[in-house]
């Protein structure tokens, strides 16, 4: 069965860096674009990056930009977000997303806290 399985969040200060890794299976990994989406509570999951099959093709939500970057191992089977420059308005839950033949799956999140 599909499992994505994300890790590396935590508590970091306004300006500091962290890197998510989401590591998949159950699935043939290189032939799916994969998502970050984070949602923060009361509010919509909202879409954060975009990285195609191949890794060739990225899209970032506009406040994301310049900021965080998504990239992937297919030889791991893993998606990254890597996100630089934190403010405390990127604090979430950050889950990363696959959509295989029409259905969506998720992981279970990883929180990320950006505080001073």
């Amino acid at each position: 069965q599909v499992q994505l399985v994300e890790s590396g969040g935590g508590l970091v200060q306004p300006g500091g860096s962290l890197r998510l890794s989401c590591a998949a299976s159950g699935f043939t990994f290189s032939r799916y674009a994969m998502r970050w989406y984070r949602q923060t509570p009361g509010k919509e999951r909202e879409l954060v990056a975009f990285i195609s099959s191949t890794g060739g093709t990225t899209n970032y939500a506009d406040s994301m930009k310049g900021r965080f970057a998504i990239s992937r191992d297919n030889d791991k089977n893993t998606v990254y977000l890597q996100m630089n420059s934190l403010k405390p308005e990127d604090t979430a839950v950050y889950y990363c997303n696959a959509n295989i033949r029409g259905i969506n799956y998720w992981g279970q999140g990883t929180q990320v806290t950006v505080s001073s």
